[in-house]
């Protein structure tokens, strides 16, 4: 077993073979960085986690720039993190100079993004007046395809790349992709780096409040929303059709029995939210791309509502279904379950989006009074 010393000097000797574009994939620098430093083939589990190589990559790099280039990699990394945030419902994660500290005047933002919706992340650039210059292509490689995004932020500002794979190549490749395997980081890493970048400066001169305000909430909500339009679901178990027309269904029904209970009504209609994202991890997508725009319960009522329908149907093992029984929000997520069952079907009267997330603002604003 690799001692806690031994773990450090692998994550550190790793990160110096990133920084000095040795290699470009976290687990192949961590081997190498063992065999380096002469400790041979050490067992995966024994190996510096992601976040430990990270954070001694950021270390390396501070260590190596003037104050200047502190500065100036700031401005690139709030600049990337305005990009992301903006494109928070697609999961981004940030690759590249901007992430590793290794910037020049040539470098870009690299961001990745795992979806099968290209066109609702056009959509999502188009709509900002900070884009400019947009351009799309769709690349064939060898193995796999994706689609490459590129801009600029505001006319002659930094040049923006983004990379969307769709879902089912990553899970086929195993996630081999070289994209996928090389160092990234998420919304939050990314804060938390500036963060840590902005010690001793006046606070919040780089990054504004990291909690969503209510605005940017229902925006977040209506992007992810949207897009389930086009996820057609089997025919067989959802008869009404498309997943929004299904998940306003279910919005309808949870009004009628709790038209108060905002945190439940949240649930209701986003508890599929994470169909166009990933369909086969949709809950688990959902969850993350909401991040923290809803609360706590509403989370948990997302999270467990497909475990509520087995539970319903009689396939739930007994020991959760004795964990489940023992949640305060129990009733609520049975009830959520009975309203997903019952929204499927066809011609039921709905309200529109809009209308949706009018009311659930409404009902937010009436309960700040």
């Amino acid at each position: 077993m690799a001692t806690d010393k031994v773990r450090r000097q692998i994550a550190s000797a790793a990160a110096r073979l990133l920084y000095d574009r040795q290699e470009d994939e976290l687990q192949r620098a961590k081997q190498r960085a063992a065999r380096q430093l002469g400790h041979g083939w050490v067992k995966p589990d024994d190996l510096p986690t992601n976040r430990e190589v990270r954070a001694e990559l950021h270390v390396w790099a501070a260590s190596r720039g003037t104050d200047a280039d502190g500065e100036r990699l700031s401005q690139l990394r709030t600049a990337a993190l305005a990009v992301m945030r903006r494109l928070r419902a697609f999961r981004p994660r940030l690759a590249g100079d901007a992430l590793n500290g290794d910037w020049s005047d040539r470098s870009c933002i690299e961001i990745q993004l795992v979806t099968d919706n290209a066109a609702a992340v056009l959509a999502a650039l188009r709509a900002e007046p900070a884009v400019h210059e947009l351009a799309c292509e769709h690349l064939h490689e060898r193995e796999s395809s994706h689609w490459r995004i590129e801009f600029r932020l505001e006319p002659g500002g930094w040049p923006v790349s983004i990379c969307v794979h769709d879902v089912r190549t990553v899970r086929r490749l195993g996630g081999r992709t070289a994209d996928a395997r090389s160092l990234r980081a998420s919304i939050s890493d990314v804060e938390a780096l500036l963060r840590r970048s902005d010690e001793g400066q006046p606070e919040g001169r780089l990054l504004p409040p990291a909690a969503p305000t209510a605005d940017d909430r229902f925006a977040l909500f209506g992007a992810l929303l949207a897009p389930l339009e086009q996820v057609k679901q089997s025919p067989r178990r959802h008869p009404e059709g498309d997943a929004l027309y299904h998940s306003l269904q279910v919005f309808e029904l949870a009004r009628n029995h709790l038209p108060y209970d905002e945190e439940f009504l949240t649930a209701a209609l986003l508890h599929d939210v994470g169909k166009a994202l990933d369909p086969r991890e949709h809950v688990a997508a959902g969850l993350e791309a909401l991040g923290d725009s809803i609360t706590p319960r509403t989370a948990w009522l997302i999270e467990h509502h497909g475990e509520g329908q087995q539970l319903r149907e009689g396939t739930l093992g007994a020991r959760s279904v004795r964990r489940l029984a023992a949640h305060p929000d129990y009733d609520e997520l049975m009830l959520l379950v009975q309203c997903d069952r019952e929204g499927r079907r066809r011609g039921m009267p709905v309200p529109d989006l809009e209308e949706a997330l009018k009311y659930l603002r409404e009902l937010a604003a009436a309960c700040d009074e």
